[in-house]
């Protein structure tokens, strides 16, 4: 009995317990960058000062890498007179302190082993302050944080833990924001056409934007039958299918060129969108791929690109009706495990709010949607492609073209959004309008319709960090595609 209760009785935790940490570590790692500050740059792509346990060890680091980057010697003569001269490290003084570094430092080859070290306890430390967060959050069980709520914020915290190493946002300084915009504008300069976004494949679109932008809502937007849908998936193939990878130090991908896909589609299943996207790459139309009525030479076509089709990296899910929170988390992991570039909603009003309040009130929903996708295309820094309905009150005014005031049922999707795009097709209304034959008018309504045949406009009408305006595209209504528009002194030379 005595000893079934002293299997029973709890384990004993001490009372208190360290955080993770190896001061000899990082006393190692700062001892071979002022002997060798080449050992700074072994580190510095993945170390911050942060990552330090030890708030002296952090000051060190932090005005070492400062000396260093502007060609300065970092030793502990140089360093000296930036650190506090009266704060005392046990009996010595800091600059006995730097010099005793000096003195036993150990090979610069170890470097980034004492930096992994670091970091990795580092983030260790932050992992426990989540987890602590999570227990008393729970414990305390706020009134209005549900426990849907608490999931949503955990697993945003520790996704950010994992990308960044820190997960706690807070103020970055502006010399870091500098750099990060310095080498976007270097990777622009490197990348296929000189484009700071994501190329989207359509050339004059591309003009305009300067590719999809990374953490930028882009709404694309149009009535039924306009072909919001078609456009999308192009614009998401041709993303999908120009993919190059490029190693990171880390030993994880970055896209060189292209990038991977997220495909959120919520009106149609993965199979549809996949015959939709094999119907326009291989110009078999959909319809006769559906009924089966195919030639051999068409087959032949549909094997060719399913094969092409088969190694790219586009990710569909297909589950109707998702909440902003099933839809974050989702992206979130599909990001984490196979890497992400952008992503598609198709589209915006088939979603789900995760709040009661919203369910109550459909412009509360939307408006929470669009700040949800804001915040997870922030988070992600990837652009995100959300797919959007107008209002019928485009359908009564004679010029049909979209405007902002039309989008559908919330003001918020204008508001969120950095980029709005409309969809339109004048030769869709032009073909329900056709009058009497062999009348003047009918003559003039052939001529217009062949003036507008296989053309579409892609309307720029909202664009935070550029121009607003037209683009021109060319649309097989056969094949659901968009493509550039050949322009007059692109076309071959013509022989009369």
């Amino acid at each position: 009995m005595a000893e079934a209760a002293r299997k029973l009785a709890p384990v004993e935790t001490p009372l208190y317990r360290e955080a993770p940490n190896n001061i000899e570590a990082e006393q190692a790692l700062l001892g071979a960058i002022l002997v060798n500050n080449d050992a700074f740059y072994r580190v510095s792509d993945f170390l911050k000062a942060q990552h330090f346990h030890e708030p002296l060890h952090r000051k060190i680091f932090e005005v070492a890498g400062e000396l260093i980057r502007m060609g300065k010697m970092a030793n502990p003569v140089t360093l000296k007179t930036f650190l506090p001269a009266e704060e005392k490290v046990g009996e010595m003084t800091v600059s006995h302190y730097l010099a005793r570094l000096a003195a036993e430092a150990v090979n610069v080859i170890n470097a980034a082993d004492y930096g992994r070290a670091i970091y990795d306890l580092a983030t260790r430390r932050a992992l426990i302050t989540v987890g602590e967060d999570m227990v008393n959050i729970a414990y305390d069980a706020p009134v209005d944080m549900s426990p849907a709520a608490q999931i949503e914020d955990a697993e945003r915290r520790l996704f950010e833990l994992a990308e960044t190493g820190r997960y706690d946002g807070g103020f970055e300084s502006f010399s870091d924001a500098v750099k990060t915009a310095i080498d976007m504008a270097a990777a622009a300069y490197q990348r296929d056409g000189h484009l700071s976004g994501v190329s989207s494949g359509l050339r004059d679109l591309d003009a305009k934007m300067g590719g999809l932008q990374p953490s930028d809502l882009i709404i694309l937007a149009g009535r039924p039958g306009m072909g919001k849908t078609s456009l999308a998936t192009n614009i998401a193939f041709n993303i999908a299918h120009a993919y190059e990878p490029e190693p990171q130090a880390d030993g994880s991908f970055k896209a060189k060129n292209g990038g991977v896909i997220g495909f959120f589609s919520l009106e149609m299943s993965a199979e549809q969108l996949a015959t939709r996207i094999i119907s326009e790459q291989a110009e078999v139309p959909s319809s006769k791929i559906r009924r089966g009525d195919l030639t051999e030479a068409d087959f032949e076509k549909l094997v060719g690109c399913t094969q092409t089709l088969q190694k790219i990296p586009l990710f569909i899910d297909a589950t109707g009706g998702i909440s902003i929170a099933q839809l974050s988390a989702r992206a979130r992991r599909l990001k984490r495990q196979r890497g992400l570039d952008v992503l598609v909603i198709d589209y915006v009003q088939l979603m789900q709010g995760s709040s009661k309040a919203s369910a109550q009130n459909r412009v509360q929903e939307i408006t929470e949607i669009t700040t949800g996708l804001k915040s997870l295309a922030k988070e992600l820094n990837v652009p995100i492609i959300a797919l959007s309905q107008l209002s019928r009150q485009v359908e009564s005014r004679d010029d049909k073209r979209p405007q902002l005031s039309d989008l559908r049922e919330s003001g918020s999707i204008e508001q969120d959004a950095d980029v709005v795009l409309f969809v339109y097709r004048d030769e869709y209304y032009l073909k329900n309008k056709e009058p009497e034959r062999n009348t003047l008018e009918h003559q003039e309504w052939e001529t217009k319709l062949n003036e507008v045949r296989g053309k579409a406009e892609v309307i720029i009408a909202k664009q935070r960090h550029g121009p607003t305006g037209t683009v021109s595209l060319s649309f097989v209504g056969e094949f659901t595609r968009f493509a550039d528009l050949a322009e007059e002194h692109h076309l071959p030379e013509r022989f009369e």
